[in-house]
């Protein structure tokens, strides 16, 4: 087996012609026929006996063809990679321009790892929000603190909507009592739209110590078939109205609710926490706007296959990320009303600006003659330890020193763009 010709192409791209003996070729056959003669019934004979020959001649002679060639594919692809000119990316994609006796002839289209050329990098404009925080945006922070010091007190008047009914009540189809649709000191927060349609509202206006039938028609999506679309009545006994009563807002309730001693310290810690939200959303939102300008800027031919080879490296993740949660993949896109190809669609765009971002910060460290220093390596080990909560030796065990080394110096690249990049102000359609 050997690579006889390599060519490369447009768009990053070579076409590697391999040829493989035909000895090489017949001895897969052979292997290929070995692990799956077990399984092969043939009258006459016995099952797993039947001669590779008598098998081809009922099964055609190209009938074991195909998986020699997936037995022969880990020595193809050692052949392949003794290209020392060619890094390849993605997947190859291969074709059979030639199978007889004295062999096979294959050419192998691979994609090569692109390298960006560099427009401008340094001092890149892009826009940065200006990062303030209101005083209703304060208040609405302090809503939290309030609902948490919120109590329920007994009250001597009828229900309103947002009061908490405690109630006993028990439903009935057609005369009948069913199954689950009884109750006793059911604590119910009137517009909370917990029980069916019209149920709470029906329960406005009473007082406690009375009694109310309540009527309502289950939908007609109801996960009970038996009564879905049904009127049912519902025998309530109001025993309470409880009504919510907020807190007075001074600094007891400062002192009760966090670890400051006055209101304004409280508001104060939360205006801040709220610039510090927004600065880091801003600073995000520029530095991703600095990027797109320094792509834009550059020129790079990325092959699809190192696309699609990427696409699919994080639709692995994020399905292993969903199973790791407890709910699989396809209810994830399901409750976030996507599916597959378009969830695809939206994934594959993301691994372009991946590649993209990767292949510009690596043609600025190589501009910018970017070192990384040992200490360096060992406080990116340290930073990671401390983010996924493992030894450090468990860090460097996952990761190779390569990979180490790669990371902490296209940070040090994006520092470059970041830090050299001019803030303008936000306009209107931005």
């Amino acid at each position: 087996m050997n690579v006889r010709n390599v060519e490369k192409k447009e768009h990053n791209t070579a076409e590697l012609t391999i040829e493989i003996t035909g000895a090489e070729f017949e001895s897969a056959i052979n292997k290929v026929y070995s692990k799956v003669r077990g399984q092969i019934s043939i009258p006459g004979f016995r099952k797993g006996k039947a001669p590779r020959k008598l098998v081809e001649k009922m099964y055609g002679a190209n009938v074991f063809h195909e998986d020699a060639l997936e037995e022969l594919s880990p020595a193809i692809m050692a052949e392949v990679e003794k290209q020392d000119d060619l890094d390849i990316v993605g997947y190859p994609q291969t074709k059979v321009t030639k199978m007889d006796k004295d062999g096979v002839e294959l050419v192998m289209t691979v994609g090569l790892m692109p390298v960006a050329k560099l427009g401008q990098y340094k001092g890149v404009e892009a826009p940065k929000a200006e990062s303030t925080v209101t005083d209703e945006e304060v208040e609405v922070a302090l809503k939290p603190y309030i609902s948490r010091a919120t109590t329920q007190v007994s009250v001597d008047r009828p229900v309103q909507n947002g009061d908490t009914a405690v109630i006993d009540f028990e439903g009935f189809v057609d005369g009948v009592a069913f199954e689950g649709g009884k109750g006793e000191n059911y604590e119910l927060k009137i517009g909370s739209g917990s029980f069916i349609p019209g149920f709470e509202d029906q329960l406005v206006g009473v007082s406690a110590g009375e009694d109310k039938d309540v009527v309502v028609t289950f939908p007609e999506e109801y996960q009970a078939e038996e009564l879905a679309g049904k009127e049912a009545t519902f025998k309530c006994h109001v025993h309470e109205v409880r009504e919510e009563q907020a807190p007075e807002l001074d600094d007891e309730f400062a002192k009760d609710v966090s670890e400051f001693e006055t209101l304004d310290e409280l508001k104060a810690d939360l205006r801040a926490k709220a610039l510090e939200r927004k600065q880091n959303s801003a600073q995000r939102d520029f530095e991703q706007a600095v990027m797109t300008a320094v792509i834009d800027n550059a020129e790079m031919d990325i092959p699809d296959t190192m696309v699609e080879f990427e696409t699919d490296r994080m639709m692995e993740q994020y399905e292993s990320r969903m199973q790791g949660s407890g709910i699989s993949f396809d209810q994830y896109l399901n409750m976030m009303g996507t599916n597959r190809t378009e969830f695809r669609i939206t994934t594959r765009a993301n691994a372009l600006r991946q590649i993209q971002s990767e292949l510009v910060l690596k043609a600025v460290a190589e501009a910018e003659e970017i070192t990384v220093s040992e200490d360096e390596i060992n406080a990116h080990v340290k930073e990671l330890a401390e983010q996924y909560s493992m030894e450090e030796d468990k860090v460097r065990e996952a990761l190779s020193a390569e990979s180490l080394e790669r990371d902490v110096k296209l940070d040090k690249a994006s520092k470059v763009l970041y830090d050299s990049a001019v803030a303008t102000a936000v306009t209107e359609e931005e």
